[in-house]
């Protein structure tokens, strides 16, 4: 990829749709009581912001998750002895996706496959992260996501 490739980050419309689909996906975990249960029924406002700044991060926005919530290692906490199932992450997953379409995130094939494929890698970390007595890696930094195999399509 040349170094005039956006980030996805950039290509998914920077921090305003990264927040308008993390608050219609949390929206919708609400209306999940499985789900919504792992964040007290409800989930905070200042949850979908220290959420909205992980996934910015990750997806090679500024590092605001590092720099002021604390890291990889405040994440890894936030999953410490949740038991999240297998059934409850493919919801998560497939509740992510519901809400990039509600959100109108860009829908081409390479960013949300970019987009989804992380979705899929954190969650099965978190699932493992999250069981009673799980050996976890305790300190490592925010993963930077990338387009993988398929960059961003731009017609000539």
């Amino acid at each position: 990829m040349s170094d005039d490739t956006p980030t996805i980050y950039e290509w998914g419309g920077g921090r305003e749709a990264f927040e308008r689909w993390l608050n219609a996906f949390y929206d919708l975990v609400e209306g999940e009581p499985d789900i919504a249960r792992l964040f007290g029924g409800a989930v905070s406002e200042e949850h979908r912001e220290h959420v909205t700044d992980w996934w910015c991060e990750v997806m090679g926005g500024p590092p605001v998750y590092t720099e002021q919530r604390g890291g990889y290692e405040h994440m890894l906490a936030m999953h410490n002895g949740l038991a999240i199932t297998p059934e409850q992450r493919l919801r998560f997953v497939m509740l992510l996706s519901q809400a990039a379409d509600a959100a109108g995130l860009p829908d081409d094939p390479e960013f949300r496959a970019a987009l989804m494929g992380y979705a899929e890698w954190g969650t099965r970390l978190a699932v493992h992260n999250s069981q009673p007595g799980a050996e976890v890696a305790e300190h490592a930094p925010v993963p930077r996501w990338g387009w993988g195999v398929a960059p961003p399509y731009i017609p000539e």
